[in-house]
């Protein structure tokens, strides 16, 4: 049984919201990189129990795939405590993603934090 759950307009929010690391797969069925990338990710996804593993068929989810800005497929996503902190298309050889993984476990979230404020509050006087 695959550990990688099917991601959807109507579990997305529960899903980013209820765990603390999320990889999300962006997709299509008529992909090929999408389809080779496929076992890599799976495989990938038995390793980590602490990390949730998700597709989202762009085909299918068409509004997330908008929300998201989904321009090129395959596309990997990265959240950390409702936070993205990784987006980019292309498929991933498999020691690169286990990085990726051990990159987002790793991440001081504090840091991440503080850096979105800085950006706001900068924003916020060009605005002004």
């Amino acid at each position: 049984m695959s550990k990688v759950i099917e991601l959807t307009r109507d579990n997305l929010n529960e899903v980013i919201d209820n765990n603390t690391i999320v990889i999300v797969d962006f997709w299509a069925e008529w992909c090929g990189p999408c389809k080779s990338f496929a076992p890599t990710f799976e495989a990938t996804a038995e390793d980590h129990d602490d990390v949730v593993f998700a597709k989202v068929n762009t085909e299918e989810q068409q509004e997330l795939g908008s929300m998201f800005q989904i321009r090129s497929i395959p596309t990997l996503m990265v959240f950390k405590e409702q936070i993205v902190v990784y987006s980019q298309a292309g498929a991933l050889p498999a020691s690169a993603l286990k990085d990726l993984v051990k990159n987002a476990e790793e991440l001081d979230m504090d840091m991440v934090r503080t850096q979105i404020a800085e950006k706001e509050k900068e924003s916020a006087k060009t605005v002004a």
